[in-house]
């Protein structure tokens, strides 16, 4: 590899995961021969393959970041997959990797890929294209076999673009992971719509060119919102000899790909491939599952404050809340996923009371925007509408559904 090409791993795997029934009574398959044999077809026996998927069989009812998230996908059921990368595997690559060892150093990604997932299932149905996914071949790559599931893992912007913008363009299903470099706290790792990112600066670039389209929201993705800090992890300088060696754009290993390295703590991406998995069974399944926007930000001493001034505004001169901190995550949270329900915005978050005949407790607290509270102060608390003059129907069911929750919850707290 030429001295010039700074980028050793430029391209996380991008995975199309074609999700087809894979409860047979029998599978056939055929496995790559070796130096020494070649092997023939072998029949395996759908009893083996349920004791190897039985977890999943329990939880389902049914059947790292790029890498983490397709053998994550395999060893719970999933028995057709095509994979795109043009990138080969590096030695600095293998502190994130999902599956590659030393012996894999130089060999496409790709076929890394599928001759460990063949070693998990080899029933599996394996494609793989190692080749750099362009609008040009969005098509031949994407479309043909009609794919159940996209899954974008890759970490340069103008092609990430393309990618979400031609799955929007044709309603297929895609979940996107947004920028797990630089990032070291997992407690921070949300998943949710792109419209609701925040601290990442790869999903804030990605989000701006998609409005640019027409695309504002409707896409799942996974992120972190970990602040960055002075100490923390940043893209590292060029060295200034690289500079005089000419271009500094001819150092790219491909053309607008980056030429400075993203430190990256091999976890990070490993924890999102498997939310992207997690996502994606999830979904085909249709098992209950309503993320938490904002997870693990939330600024209690400044919630508190916000539900305190509300009260001495209206006249209670009781200077302390009756809520407990712990109780004003588990509300903005838990009960309110992050968001509040009436715009559904995660951001400048407070604390309302909801109905000025009923006490301050938990079913009685609701999650709004600084602007949403003015007004709801003003309209309902002190200017004394009724709520159903003010709020549409599904507002209102919706902060009811919130309280029943929380109702239910209480008997066990």
């Amino acid at each position: 590899m030429s001295s010039k090409i700074l980028t050793c791993s430029v391209l996380s795997a991008l995975a199309t995961a074609f999700l087809l029934d894979w409860y047979h009574k029998k599978f056939e398959v055929t496995t790559p021969p070796t130096k020494t044999s070649i092997r023939k077809p072998r029949k395996y026996d759908e009893s083996l393959i349920r004791e190897q998927l039985a977890r999943n069989y329990s939880f389902l009812g049914c059947g790292g970041v790029g890498s983490n998230c397709i053998i994550s996908l395999i060893r719970s059921g999933i028995s057709h997959i095509r994979i795109v990368d043009f990138d080969q595997v590096s030695l600095s690559s293998l502190n994130r990797h999902a599956v590659a060892q030393l012996e894999d150093v130089g060999t496409p990604k790709v076929e890394c890929l599928k001759k460990h997932i063949l070693r998990i299932a080899p029933w599996v149905t394996v494609e793989t294209h190692n080749e750099l996914f362009d609008i040009n071949n969005a098509q031949q790559l994407l479309l043909e076999g009609t794919p159940d599931y996209i899954v974008d893992c890759i970490d340069n912007i103008d092609t990430k673009v393309d990618l979400l913008s031609f799955c929007c363009e044709r309603n297929l299903k895609v979940v996107s992971s947004m920028g797990a470099a630089c990032k070291s706290d997992p407690t921070r790792i949300n998943v949710g719509d792109i419209s609701c990112t925040e601290e990442d600066s790869l999903a804030r670039s990605v989000r701006r060119r998609l409005k640019k389209r027409g695309i504002l929201k409707k896409i799942p993705v996974v992120f972190s919102s970990e602040k960055p800090a002075p100490g923390k992890a940043s893209l590292l300088p060029l060295p200034d000899e690289e500079y005089e060696k000419g271009k500094v754009g001819e150092l790219s290993a491909l053309q607008n790909f980056r030429v400075r390295i993203l430190p990256v703590l091999g976890t990070m991406p490993a924890m999102f491939g498997l939310a992207l998995a997690t996502y994606i069974l999830c979904d085909i399944a249709d098992y209950p599952m309503e993320p938490i926007v904002g997870k693990s930000r939330t600024k209690v001493d400044g919630i508190i404050q916000s539900l305190a001034g509300q009260q001495s505004r209206l006249g209670n001169t009781e200077q302390r809340i009756p809520i407990p901190n712990t109780d004003i995550i588990y509300i903005v949270e838990e009960i309110f996923r992050g968001k509040s329900p009436i715009s559904n915005y995660s951001t400048r978050l407070t604390l309302s009371q909801w109905d000025p005949a009923k006490k301050l407790s938990l079913q009685n607290i609701v999650v709004m925007t600084k602007e949403e509270q003015k007004l709801h102060e003003q309209r309902v608390l002190k200017g004394g509408e009724k709520l159903e003059s003010v709020y549409p129907p599904e507002v209102i069911q919706l902060v009811e559904k919130r309280f029943a929750e929380e109702k239910f919850y209480s008997q066990f707290r």
